[in-house]
């Protein structure tokens, strides 16, 4: 059951802070938030799927009203995240969550604030239900990071 490089989310930007940044100038390109939400269901689909002997009750994220899983691996000095929903617009949310923090130290993880949410103005378009899942896939990816650096 090897994972093979294709199957990680790679990050195309040197630190998280520059991943923020380049999602909210990506995001400033769109007039309205009908094209936002296209935009969050297309990089949705260009997310990696996970192998479905990954798709576990164990791996399964709680707090989220649709299905998502989410593995992490690496240790302190590289934490990778795979993740996946079984809704495109959430496939979208997960895959700005681990360009800015998949591929990162637990150190840069824990110490990236995820400013980009209230930036692009996710917060005020997002269902209760997909903030709280967002949330829940937050805390997951920090809590992962804290633990590593806690080893």
């Amino acid at each position: 059951m090897g994972n093979r490089m294709t199957d990680i989310y790679q990050p195309t930007e040197a630190t998280p802070q520059a991943a923020q940044d380049a999602i909210a100038d990506e995001f400033g390109l769109f007039g309205d938030w009908s094209e936002r939400y296209q935009y969050l269901i297309d990089l949705g689909r260009k997310l990696p799927d996970l192998p479905d002997a990954l798709k576990t009750e164990d791996n399964r994220l709680t707090g989220c009203q649709s299905m998502v899983w989410i593995v992490a691996s690496g240790d302190a000095s590289r934490l990778d995240f795979q993740a996946i929903s079984d809704s495109a617009i959430v496939s979208g949310l997960i895959a700005l969550a681990l360009r800015v923090y998949s591929g990162r130290s637990a150190a840069d993880i824990v110490a990236t604030t995820p400013d980009y949410i209230e930036r692009i103005g996710l917060s005020k378009h997002l269902s209760p239900t997909r903030s709280n899942g967002l949330a829940s896939l937050l805390a997951f990816i920090q809590q992962r990071a804290r633990a590593e650096l806690a080893n």
